[in-house]
Parts: structure tokens; sequence; C-alpha cells
């Protein structure tokens, strides 16, 4: 296995690998850590964009509860109705609102109205069920699937 490997020096592909050598998939790759989603709040209506604000995403308490978010913790925001897509950090708000705001300059890219998806990843060797909410216009948890 390690001759084919070293004749081609540019081989990522693995599972290709695998196929066409016969040989086994190296431990290495059966046990690196893989990014993966942990948690998504789906369809969530931004309330409020605060350019002067510092940057963040403002997300109800109850709701990062729901999607085992932490303060600070870094998520990708996705916009269905602009296209946009961002990196941020979340910030607690109050629970029960259903107030989700975008703050700082991140306000430039997804504005107040907009449709969005948040969603925040883990790395871990093991598969990561991921705990997915879908929310209706008021920010509010109507199907879950995780």
């Amino acid at each position: 296995m390690g001759d084919n490997l070293a004749k081609t020096s540019h081989f990522f592909n693995f599972g290709v690998f695998h196929r066409l050598t016969g040989g086994s998939i190296p431990r290495f790759v059966l046990l690196m850590q893989r990014i993966q989603l942990k948690s998504k709040l789906h369809r969530a209506i931004i309330r409020q964009a605060d350019i002067d604000y510092e940057g963040s995403i403002e997300i109800p308490s109850d709701l990062m509860s729901a999607a085992g978010l932490w303060e600070g913790e870094r998520v990708l925001v996705t916009s269905m109705t602009s296209g946009n897509r961002l990196e941020t950090y979340v910030q607690a708000g109050d629970p029960g609102t259903g107030h989700i705001i975008m703050n700082g300059g991140a306000a430039h890219l997804i504005k107040k109205g907009e449709c969005v998806t948040i969603m925040a990843f883990g790395i871990s060797e093991e598969r990561i069920i991921p705990l997915r909410h879908v929310l209706n216009l008021k920010n509010e948890i109507i199907k879950s699937t995780n």
C-alpha cells in the first residue's frame, strides 16, 4: 500500500484509493476529527438590525438552550432572502421574545425582516447528531428533528 501511495504523491481521496488498491483505509482517516453540524435554527426571522451596536447576533436564551448554543459561540448565519452568509458569535437575548437581532457590520449584510438559518458546528471523531429546529414567523419552534 505504501508503494502505491508514494507513486501518487498528490492522491488525497482515500475512498478511491481503497477501491483501486484493495488496501485498507489508513487508521488516521478513520479516526480523524470532522467538522459537523451540531445545531440549526431554520427559518428564523431577523426582528432588528443595529449597525451601531458591537458585532454579534442576539438570540433569545430559550432558543439558545433548545439549540445547545453557548453565549460567545461561533455561528454561521445564511439568509434565504438575500443569499448573504456570514460568521459571527452568539449573544443571549431575553427569553420568550422571539427577537433575533443582527448587530454591527453584519447588519449591512443581513437586514431586518430577512429569513435566515443559524448553524453551529462541532469537531469530533464521533458522529454528532444535530439539534435541528424549524421556526415560525414569531421565531417559535414548530418542528424539531434530532
